[in-house]
C-alpha cells in the first residue's frame, strides 16, 4: 500500500457542555455529549520511505506546525526508520468553531498512518498517543458519540436517535483560552447522569437537544457578540440554538425533517450547513482492521 485517499476527517457537536469543577493542576472537569456528524475534512496520504513528513494545504491555508503533522510525528516515532508520508488537507471545518476539526483531522492522521506504515498498533495504543495531542483526539478515534467526562479522557459510547441539525459559524472565532481564564465562567455545575440524559434520547430529539447547557455560552457571548447574532439569526428561522464547545459556531435541531431550512440569508463570511449526525465514526475499527 502507497497511499491512502479521501479519508473523512468528521466534526462533532456539543449537545451540552458543563464545567463541574477544577483540577489542582488548573484543568477544568467537564460533562459533555459529543456527536459526530456529516461535515467533514478530507485528508489524502501518501507513503514516503525517506523518512520525511510533508503537508499539502488543498483548500484552506493551515498552520506551519499542525495537528496533522504533530499527530504524525508523534506516530513516526513508533514507526521503523524511514517511514514518512506526504499528507493533503482538504479542509472544510471551520477553525475555532468548537467542532473540533484539528483534533478529527489528528486522529484520522493516525488511523491512516498505522495502517499505510504496517504499525499494526491497536486502538489504547492510538488513544494514547492521540491524547498527548489533546483531550478531544481519543474520542475522534473511538469513533463513536459518546458521554464525555473527566477532562475530556473518560469515554463512554452512547446510541443517538438520527436528527438533522443546522451549524451556523460566523466569521469570528474564540479564543479557548479566554473563555477558560475568564472569572465569570460557571466553574460548580451540579454532575449529571447517563441515565438522565439516556432518558430524555430515548424519547423525542427535542428533549435531547434540550438537556442540559452549555456553561461556556455567557463567556463567549461577552467576548464574542457574534455567538449572539448566530443564536439570533437561527432564531428567526424558529430555531432554538445553543453553542457547542469553546468555538463560535452555535447548533439547532431542524425538527422539520421534510424539508431543509432556508439559510441563503446568511451573513456574508459565515460558513452555515445543515447536517445529519453520524451513528459510527466512516473509519471506525480501523484500528483492529487488518493493516495489509
Amino acid at each position: 500500500m502507497k497511499a491512502i485517499y479521501d479519508l473523512p476527517a468528521p466534526a462533532k457537536l456539543n449537545l451540552f457542555l458543563h464545567i463541574t469543577g477544577r483540577r489542582a493542576d488548573g484543568y477544568h472537569l467537564l460533562q459533555s455529549v459529543f456527536m459526530l456528524i456529516d461535515w467533514c475534512d478530507t485528508l489524502h496520504v501518501e507513503l514516503r520511505t525517506d523518512g520525511q513528513l510533508s503537508r499539502e494545504d488543498l483548500t484552506t491555508e493551515l498552520p506551519p506546525d499542525d495537528l496533522v503533522l504533530r499527530a504524525a510525528r508523534a506516530l513516526q516515532a513508533l514507526a521503523p526508520a524511514g517511514m514518512g508520508a506526504h499528507i493533503g488537507v482538504a479542509k472544510h471545518i471551520p477553525a475555532q468553531a468548537g467542532m473540533g476539526g484539528g483534533s478529527s483531522d489528528a486522529a484520522t492522521c493516525l488511523l491512516a498512518l498505522n495502517r499505510l506504515w504496517k504499525l499494526g498498533l491497536p486502538l489504547p495504543a492510538l488513544e494514547k498517543v492521540g491524547l498527548a495531542l489533546g483531550a478531544d483526539v481519543p474520542f475522534f478515534l473511538h469513533g463513536r458519540n459518546a458521554w464525555v467526562e473527566g477532562i475530556g479522557e473518560l469515554i463512554t459510547p452512547i446510541e443517538l436517535p438520527a436528527a438533522e441539525v443546522v451549524v451556523a459559524k460566523p466569521d469570528q472565532g474564540l479564543d479557548t483560552k479566554s473563555i477558560f481564564l475568564s472569572p465569570d465562567l460557571e466553574r460548580a455545575t451540579k454532575p449529571a447522569t447517563i441515565s438522565g440524559f439516556a432518558a430524555c434520547s430515548a424519547q423525542e430529539a427535542e428533549q435531547m437537544f434540550g438537556f442540559g447547557r452549555n456553561d461556556l455560552q455567557p463567556v463567549a457571548q461577552r467576548l464574542c457578540p457574534a455567538v449572539t447574532q448566530a443564536i439570533d439569526w437561527l432564531g428567526t428561522k424558529g430555531l432554538q440554538a445553543r453553542m457547542t464547545g469553546s468555538g463560535s459556531a452555535v447548533f439547532a435541531l431542524n425538527a422539520a425533517k421534510s424539508h431543509e431550512a432556508d439559510l441563503s440569508d446568511a451573513p456574508q463570511g459565515w460558513s452555515v450547513r445543515q447536517c445529519k449526525n453520524l451513528s459510527v465514526h466512516p473509519l471506525a475499527g480501523w484500528a483492529d482492521s487488518d493493516n495489509s
